[in-house]
């Protein structure tokens, strides 16, 4: 992916912990990597086609001055997902803000804190087999595409399924889609279960019926295995109503795991 860099901008503004800071400001030095795709304008020599650096130095500028936080950290935090959430065309940003007169009473050049951050593809499965379903689950795909920090960027055909896991109760709605998000893996999970907490869906009966069931299938590449959650999804190639529409939206896309792609996993398993 290119890059386009912004070394060492200097800000004058008011963060800290100690009041005087808050107070009087100080000196920041910002360095932010623009992550982002320069062939357009590289070939047709538009900036329309590009990200300008002109722009983005006066909202980092902007952005540090009209706020006032006590951490670094968070500066560093909120000023990364401000740029992602109103930069278009920037995939992925690396910011350093340094702090050179850091009050800790001791010979140091600067302090600084480094994040990175970005907009990350995941794959949602949802599915609905009480009370209203279509509605449970068009209210949910309506919620995440209003959340500002989730960009839903294709849906499949809902499909009615027969139950999962023994239990006897009625058919299901099933899909899946595609989005992408600046929120990790565990935020994102909570989003989900808060959608799924107010469409009132109890966890009673293990694979037993509910009013809307969401399911993180993938994060990118993620590999993760802990209490809450675990990435991939351990019964994707168990499942023909998450595979049906996963090869409708994605069937390229590979498991990072077993390697197969959607379609090759749903051909297998029928």
């Amino acid at each position: 992916m290119d890059k386009i860099k912004i070394i060492d901008l200097e800000v004058f503004a008011k963060h800290g912990v100690y009041e005087e800071e808050q107070v009087l400001g100080q000196k920041f030095l910002v360095s932010a990597i623009l992550y982002t795709d320069t062939r357009m304008a590289g070939k047709y020599d538009d900036l329309e086609q590009s990200i300008n650096y002109g722009s983005i130095a006066a909202c980092i500028t902007a952005f540090l001055q009209e706020h006032t936080f006590q951490l670094i950290e968070t500066v560093t935090e909120r000023l990364a997902e401000y740029l992602l959430l109103q930069t278009k065309g920037l995939k992925k940003i690396q910011l350093e803000i340094k702090k050179p007169w850091a009050p800790v009473g001791l010979p140091l050049k600067t302090v600084s804190v480094e994040i990175e951050r970005g907009w990350q593809e995941a794959y949602i499965a949802f599915g609905s087999n009480m009370g209203n379903k279509m509605g449970y689950i068009q209210q949910a795909i309506k919620a995440l595409k209003e959340n500002k920090s989730i960009r839903v960027e294709r849906v499949s055909s809902i499909i009615e399924t027969e139950p999962y896991g023994g239990v006897e109760q009625d058919v299901f709605l099933n899909g899946c889609m595609k989005i992408c998000t600046i929120l990790p893996p565990l935020e994102l999970l909570d989003v989900m279960q808060q959608l799924e907490q107010e469409a009132h869906r109890e966890r009673i009966v293990h694979w037993g019926p509910r009013t809307l069931d969401l399911d993180l299938l993938f994060y990118g590449n993620e590999v993760m295995d802990s209490e809450r959650l675990n990435l991939p999804h351990p019964e994707i190639e168990k499942r023909t109503f998450v595979l049906e529409p996963m090869s409708e939206i994605a069937p390229y896309y590979r498991h990072p795991v077993t390697g197969y792609t959607m379609k090759e996993l749903l051909e297998r398993l029928n």
